[in-house]
This record gives C-alpha cells, structure tokens and sequence, in this order.
C-alpha cells in the first residue's frame, strides 16, 4: 500500500459537490496544478489539465463542479467529466479522462499518496 506522500487540505475544506482545493504535484513532465473534491462523500483528485487541450478545469479558483455539483467541467471547452473515474461524458474529448491522483482521507485531512514501493 503506498504511504501518504503530503498533506493536501484538511477534510472541513471540501464540502460535497462544493469548491475544491488546488495544489501542485510532481510528475514525470515536470510540476502540474492539480485538484482535490468531495464526491458521494470521498475526496477525488486529478491532474488540472483537461484531457482535451491541456487547460485548466476551473473558471474561478476552486470551481469545478457544473451548476448541479454533478460533473467537473472544463471552463474553457465545456468538457464535462465524471468525478469519479475523470472520464470524460460529454464534449470534445469524449473517452478520454482526466489524470486521477491516489489520495486518502485520514486524522480530519486529505493527503497525495506516494507511488507504490
């Protein structure tokens, strides 16, 4: 099981369907902004690039969720993403996906997990 990487936010930042957290994660292309949401009650993170031109999600810092709180969506293109697996349901990139990141929710906060030893 990989160990917990770094502390993203503390669990009372993310409300369900509400604003996210963003932070930055390091990746093999270089340091990427990234983000973390409530969804049926568990924090989901992904890389904030949309799969269809590499742009980030949010109109506003933190606003990634559609009106309904139902889908993430790309401010830009209008892809709509499931919150869950990042794949992508409606619009231009339509079978593609977000980048999931592993994260945990554990002592009231979220952490990045680290790769697997």
């Amino acid at each position: 099981m990989a160990a917990p990487e770094r502390l993203i936010c503390a669990s009372s930042d993310l409300a369900e369907g509400g604003d996210g957290v963003r932070f930055e994660v390091d990746t093999t292309s270089g340091r990427l902004p990234a983000f973390v949401v409530r969804f049926e009650g568990q924090p989901r993170a992904f890389v904030n690039q949309c799969a269809h031109v590499p742009v980030e999600l949010d109109w506003q810092e933190g606003a990634f969720f559609d009106a309904d709180g139902r889908y993430l969506i790309c401010a830009t293109h209008g892809a709509t993403y499931d919150p869950v697996s990042g794949a992508c349901v409606f619009g231009p990139c339509r079978g593609a996906a977000l980048k999931k990141l592993a994260v945990v929710e554990a002592d009231a906060a979220v952490w990045l997990l680290g790769a697997d030893d």
